[in-house]
């Protein structure tokens, strides 16, 4: 049985009128209800346990690790040192703690992933929700351009704009985020649809609200469940094509600290040390494995079809 959440007698004393009350308990139940839901969800729990250690690693590489000292000052004669020896996770042909790589690569991957997705949000946000509110010839002209887009892959459309304009790390965000962009306005588009012809948004319209208001006040608030959760996948995304870009050569360049250029620098030594990329595949893969896991869960929260 799921808990609901009982008033205090001295809580209902605070609130000026029954009606404040009665909305702020509101408020609270439906919240309750959500988390608890989300609580019953255990690979979601799991996902957020693991994606939280990851933030907080990324946080902490500071105290963790020295960056300038051990993260990329290099040190040949403590080259390929084993995992478990002085080194926790080893040491690299250049005999840099790859511990402390990792978690300073953390902060850029989840930097740069979760600033490309804010950026295609407010873009594709923008269009998305502007095509599906309006419609008609509008939503044609909108929804063509971005299949325009959508024609080539977004690795293919990250590495054009990285080619063209340098692979800095605003170059590379703004490029992850552009070729995020088409692929979340279908998104927002499809969410605003199905929600525009409900009666919050008729009313909204017969007390005289303007088309901006009704979209940011009405529309969007009640598209945030499906929005979030995809949201959550693209951020995935984006740091696997953060890691590929950095890994081909046209991302985060040597010698700071990301994911996938260790994978590229230790490719050419594997075979004897196979720790050089396993450290950094495994933090690839814990990161994706949270966010898929985390983004599954809230949309079975989220979804009220999938109530139980």
């Amino acid at each position: 049985m799921t808990e609901i959440y009982k008033p205090d007698v001295s809580e209902v004393k605070t609130y000026s009128t029954k009606k404040d009350f009665m909305k702020k308990f509101k408020k609270k139940s439906r919240f309750m209800e959500l988390w608890y839901r989300f609580l019953k969800n255990k690979p979601a729990v799991i996902g957020l346990i693991l994606f939280i250690t990851i933030v907080l690693l990324a946080v902490c590489a500071p105290i963790i690790a020295d960056y300038n000292e051990v993260a990329i000052k290099i040190d040949m004669s403590n080259r390929f040192n084993p995992p478990f020896s002085d080194n926790l996770l080893g040491t690299d042909e250049f005999g840099r703690d790859i511990l402390a790589r990792i978690v300073h690569g953390a902060r850029i991957s989840l930097t740069i992933g979760i600033s490309a997705i804010a950026i295609s949000f407010v873009l594709g946000g923008a269009l998305g929700s502007i095509a599906g509110f309006f419609g008609g010839r509008l939503d044609g002209w909108i929804m063509r351009a971005m299949d325009v887009f959508l024609c080539l892959p977004d690795m293919l459309l990250a590495i054009a704009i990285v080619a063209a304009f340098g692979a800095s790390t605003i170059n590379i965000t703004l490029a992850i985020g552009l070729a995020f962009t088409p692929r979340l306005s279908r998104v927002v588009r499809a969410a605003v649809m199905s929600v525009r012809g409900n009666e919050y948004v008729e009313a909204a319209r017969c007390i005289g609200a303007r088309n901006g208001r009704i979209i940011t006040r009405h529309v969007l608030i009640n598209c945030v469940g499906p929005i979030i959760v995809q949201i959550t996948l693209y951020v995935a995304n984006a740091i696997l094509t953060i890691s590929a870009l950095s890994f081909i050569g046209l991302g985060i360049e040597i010698p700071t600290p990301e994911w996938g250029n260790m994978l590229a620098e230790g490719r050419s030594a594997m075979r004897q040390y196979p720790h050089l990329v396993i450290a950094p595949g495994l933090a690839i893969f814990f990161t994706i494995l949270s966010l898929n896991l985390l983004g599954d869960g809230l949309r079975d929260t989220l979804d009220p079809r999938l109530k139980q």
